[in-house]
């Protein structure tokens, strides 16, 4: 009787019990799959924080991962879907009910990795996320890839030149030969005129050395991934245009003889602010050019402005408040703070040098001249402020913010392509003023 009355007493307690007074556990808000060469990230959004263990394992190979505090859902099965077959990491995706109340994730992984698994707070429009990043085990050498890269399009330049001679070529034999006309009789011979002397011109040391030389410019589409960066009044993604017009920009300078471009991110993928030094330095750049496009609360703000570092103070609040703004993109994308080169890296960065902000102060007068033509400006002069991204301590950085996303008729311009190549075009110009007036130092090492 006593066992009987105690049940019926927590029956009554259940039923008087909501939804969420019964719910245990984590629910997910998203999930999220961001593949790219570089690495692919896979993020699950919770409204609580997911504990979570993990191992690799062999034949075949993959990723374990154990989420404590979870039941299977609608929302946890579409990750299946959102892995592609071109995935460069992940061939496929299992999800089951490990045990009672702990889901297991499993990642069939199309070769070898080094996974990074870390939680992020809630920030900007997320909740509690759990991120799982695939970096390759090996790591590519970028300036390699950027020699060979140069040198197959040269080739494939030659080939298309030899085509096309080829083709000349067999159209002149083609030609009709015209009629011999009567002989005339023969004349007094005249003296042969002797063809002038070919000179092979030796280019000097110092052209050769032009010649030889191969300038690199590091462009960082800001943003990406995780973080969208500012959004426009109709929906215009900075992280998207700022993408479309880096590659435009990389296309425009690939086509100078002796110039390569090289992408901080070429895919919508987030790259932290330190790896985006890190980046250029390893490809020893002779530039770096961060683009964006500014927003701010007021939609009537407008105008395109370049930024540059600054060692003291910012050179102006608003320059200072945009250098917090974009400095908290680690924030919203979602940095591994735990990774072992974290405190290098962010150590390097606090290397910026008086020489340095000089160049940067140059470049930044170029290019701020060429955009003053395509658009209205923000500000006149080149401004100053503590930007994360610009401290690259040997190479001159520049930020520009493209117009103002924020602004109805900018965000409209943006939008529009045939906008888009004018400011490739007045970047470009700018970054050539540049070069004419301060050729760049030879590298340390052969290219």
């Amino acid at each position: 009787m006593k066992r009987r009355a105690a049940l019926q007493a927590l029956g009554s307690v259940v039923l008087s019990l909501g939804t969420a007074e019964l719910a245990f556990g984590a629910s997910l808000v998203a999930v999220r799959v961001w593949p790219a060469d570089e690495y692919t990230r896979v993020t699950l959004e919770s409204d609580t924080v997911l504990s979570v263990k993990h191992f690799m394992a062999d034949n075949p190979r993959r990723l374990v991962i154990d989420i404590d505090g979870l039941e299977l859902s609608p929302k946890l099965r579409e990750l299946v879907g959102k892995v592609h077959a071109d995935d460069p990491y992940i061939a496929g995706v299992r999800v089951g009910q490990n045990q009672p109340r702990v889901v297991r994730l499993v990642l069939d992984l199309k070769q070898a990795t080094a996974p990074q698994l870390f939680t992020l707070e809630p920030a900007a429009a997320y909740q509690h996320r759990l991120v799982f990043d695939l970096h390759p085990v090996q790591e590519a050498d970028p300036l390699l890839a950027l020699i060979n890269e140069k040198q197959s399009a040269e080739q494939k330049a030659a080939e298309a030149v030899q085509d096309a001679l080829g083709e000349f070529i067999g159209r002149v034999g083609k030609t009709p030969v015209p009629a011999t006309p009567a002989p005339t009789p023969p004349g007094p011979a005249a003296p042969p005129v002797p063809a002038p002397p070919v000179i092979a011109q030796k280019p000097s040391p110092m052209t050769q050395e032009k010649i030889d030389r191969l300038i690199i410019v590091a462009l960082d589409p800001g943003h990406g991934g995780e973080d969208p960066g500012a959004i426009g009044p109709s929906g215009l993604r900075e992280k998207d245009v700022v993408l479309s017009v880096a590659m435009k920009l990389r296309d425009k300078l690939n086509a100078e003889p002796g110039m390569r471009a090289m992408l901080t991110r070429d895919a919508d993928f987030f790259v932290p602010l330190h790896e985006r030094v890190r980046k250029a330095r390893r490809v020893q750049a002779d530039l770096f050019v961060s683009i964006h496009a500014d927003a701010f609360l007021n939609p009537q703000a407008r105008g395109a402005s370049v930024f540059a570092l600054s060692q003291g103070g910012a050179t102006s609040a608003a320059a200072r408040w945009m250098a917090s703004k974009e400095n908290a993109s680690d924030i919203v994308g979602g940095v591994n703070f735990k990774a072992k080169d974290t405190t290098v890296m962010r150590a390097m960065l606090d290397m910026s040098t008086s020489a340095q902000i000089k160049d940067s102060m140059k470049l930044g007068g170029e290019v701020l001249g060429q955009i003053g033509k395509v658009g209205k400006l923000h500000k006149a002069k080149v401004e100053q402020a503590g930007f994360a991204v610009l401290k690259a301590p040997d190479i001159p950085s520049i930020l520009v913010e493209t117009a103002f996303i924020s602004n109805p008729e900018e965000e409209s311009k943006l939008r529009d392509a045939g906008y888009q190549q004018e400011l490739v075009e007045a970047l470009a110009t700018g970054i050539r003023r540049y070069f004419a007036k301060n050729p760049p130092l030879a590298r340390s090492r052969q290219l």
